[in-house]
């Protein structure tokens, strides 16, 4: 039985029938039709596979029994490719053989030849020239190579402190920092009261901020930190209102304060002392956390400015009410720890914030503020920086014992940094230092060894706060004396820093003045003519000497006053009679006789009362004194006055 696709039913189809072409007025239908034969397709790439695997398998015996050398293996190997693929090269049938010479063209398969399956297993890339020899490698590929494992085995080169720039925030401690995720913007915050923002892409060689704000007063600011997405910061200073802007310093939100009457702090729905510390959750936005004097540390939510989301109550040894002097969640978000007074580091789970899941006693000296708890990036290491001039490193599987710590690193701020270098394999913190007694330090230890393996000259101030961005791997400081310095590398670093030591010093512009254009016109009549432009230095002379263009204020009136301005002592009654009473120069003590000096002036000449009533009012009777002796022998005792 034939199939539907062979000649013999495409025969009748491609015959030209004469009577129609004659009709038609053309010789033929054109070229025949193709024709393919699918059994036989089919059987011919059976037999390809066959005989492919045929090969493959005698290949593996030959490696297997012989251990031939690497490159008498390459050279079979591509010996045996070369052959396998011819005969897969011709996949039409026999069948179509019939139509190459109406068009040869036809006849090629469309798209390249499907390589072997044993080619797959190497490499797709033909090999031009004799095999390379077993563990050949190229030179460049070694010193990159090189280069690569030294770098992993000293992680000291990696540091990017080759080149530096000075951010100046202002005359106190800087006491914040803060970079977006992408590193397009750094804030900085300090004793001063201010906040500044500096913008990388946007800054020229004068490194001056784009803005400058008071976002909370007469407060210190603490902390500041963007949120994981980089669209609004926190603002944690010296009141109990943590306060969240957006990019570019417009308040977004300002958490509610609670009562400070209320005993027991749960129930209160925020902060009722000074706050201390606070961070984003690395995973959910919206979600912050903050710690206060109060003795609680708070979760809140962006989009909820009326009370907390929970509340996390540190406890001693005696189940007393402790401070949070410093608070973190690990990098997935899951847990919350908090470095407290006593000495204390507590961690709770952040869905239970009744008991802690893991809590050391003695992790520091009873009495310090912990100024700084950061978890590593792979998330098992916790490092907190001590008041009691120490730095260690724990494993919070083992939060018994730290896994390493150093002393005699000396912090005089509650604030102090510590955090890890990108890979891990650094632990970086600064040093404090006294007015006058030498510089202060950047100092880098390992991670495993806890040896300080570098450190950084960094001013003659204390160092108060370090950042290394993983993006951009740069790492920013902040100093006691008011600077914000910036370390980076060409070569290493990305972006930041770099964006703007490279871009000139604007020129100040000149004091700029709103001139006419001057347009010649010789011809016109001298009334219509304009004056010939002068300088703009002349013009500047010229427009202060015109009271009108300098805007001169007009001097006091004398007198008065005219043109419906006061005079100098105002125009109402009140201050005419108060500008005449003090001009008054008689002597007015004696009130009485003030009064009878126009006595007998108003006797002889009356002019207010007496004329209206000098027909109708009786003639005044007085009474008449009597003598002293007249007075001594008519009254009785009793009625005679005593003296």
């Amino acid at each position: 039985m034939e199939q539907p696709g062979t000649e013999a039913d495409a025969e009748p189809v491609a015959g030209p029938d004469p009577e129609l072409a004659a009709t038609m007025g053309f010789s033929g239908f054109g070229k025949k039709a193709r024709t393919f034969d699918f059994n036989a397709m089919f059987e011919q790439t059976r037999r390809t596979a066959v005989e492919r695997s045929r090969r493959m398998l005698e290949e593996r015996e030959k490696k297997a029994a012989q251990k031939e050398t690497e490159s008498g293996s390459q050279s079979e190997g591509l010996d045996s490719r070369a052959a396998s693929s011819r005969p897969a090269a011709r996949t039409p049938s026999s069948n179509s053989a019939s139509s190459e010479s109406d068009d040869s063209s036809d006849e090629e398969p469309i798209g390249p030849s499907l390589p072997p399956q044993g080619s797959l297993e190497e490499s797709d890339d033909e090999i031009i020239g004799p095999p390379l020899p077993p563990g050949y490698k190229d030179s460049d590929d070694e010193e990159e190579e090189d280069s690569m494992q030294e770098e992993e085995e000293d992680p000291v080169k990696k540091i990017p402190d080759s080149h530096e720039i000075t951010l100046h925030h202002g005359t106190k401690t800087v006491t914040a920092l803060g970079l977006d995720p992408s590193g397009a913007r750094l804030i900085t915050g300090g004793y001063d009261y201010d906040v500044r923002f500096w913008d990388f892409a946007g800054m020229d060689a004068s490194l001056q901020a784009f803005r400058s704000l008071q976002p909370c007063e007469c407060h210190q600011i603490k902390s500041l930190q963007y949120s994981s997405t980089g669209d609004v910061i926190l603002v944690v200073s010296g009141n109990s209102q943590a306060k969240v802007l957006d990019r570019d310093g417009f308040p977004v939100m300002e958490c509610v304060k609670g009562d400070q009457y209320i005993v027991d702090m749960a129930n209160t729905k925020g902060h009722t002392a000074m706050l201390n510390s606070g961070c984003w959750h690395p995973k959910i936005k919206e979600e912050f956390l903050t710690c206060s004097n109060d003795g609680t540390v708070r979760t809140w939510d962006v989009n909820n400015d009326k009370k907390h989301k929970g509340v996390f109550k540190p406890r001693t040894a005696q189940g007393k009410r402790v401070i949070p002097t410093s608070c973190t969640y690990n990098r997935d978000g899951k847990l919350i720890a908090a470095g407290c007074q006593d000495g204390s580091i507590q961690i709770w789970d952040r869905n239970m914030n009744v008991h802690t899941k893991f809590h050391c006693r003695q992790a520091h000296a009873p009495g310090t503020d912990t100024s700084c708890l950061t978890f590593s990036y792979d998330g098992t290491a916790l490092a907190s920086r001590g008041g009691d001039d120490t730095l260690k490193i724990w494993d919070i599987r083992q939060f018994k014992t730290p896994l390493n710590s150093v002393a005699g690193l000396p912090s005089f701020f509650p604030m102090t940094d510590c955090c890890f270098s990108p890979d891990d394999k650094l632990l970086v913190t600064g040093t404090s230092i006294k007015k006058g007694d030498g510089s202060g330090k950047l100092l880098f230890f390992n991670r495993e060894t806890f040896k300080k393996v570098y450190e950084i000259d960094v001013t003659d101030a204390s160092v108060v706060r370090c950042l290394w961005h993983p993006k951009l791997n740069q790492i920013m400081v902040g100093t006691g004396n008011g600077l914000a310095k910036v370390y980076y590398d060409p070569i290493k670093s990305q972006r930041g820093a770099k964006l703007c030591v490279v871009k000139t010093k604007r020129k100040e512009r000149q004091a700029e003045t709103l001139t006419q254009d001057y347009i010649i016109t010789p011809h016109a009549l001298p009334m219509f003519r304009e004056p010939r432009q002068r300088s703009t230095r002349k013009q500047l002379e010229k427009d202060r000497l015109d009271p009108m263009k300098s805007h001169k204020p007009e001097p006091p009136v004398a007198g008065p006053g005219r043109g419906g301005r006061v005079g100098t002592h105002g125009g109402t009654l009140s201050s005419y009679i108060v500008k005449n009473i003090a001009l008054d120069k008689t002597d007015d003590s004696n009130p009485r006789e003030a009064i009878l000096r126009h006595a007998k002036e108003a006797e002889e000449n009356p002019y207010w009362v007496a004329p209206a009533y000098s027909k109708t009012q009786p003639k005044a009777v007085f009474a008449e004194v009597e003598s002293d002796e007249d007075e001594t022998d008519d009254k009785p005792e009793w009625k005679k006055r005593k003296i």
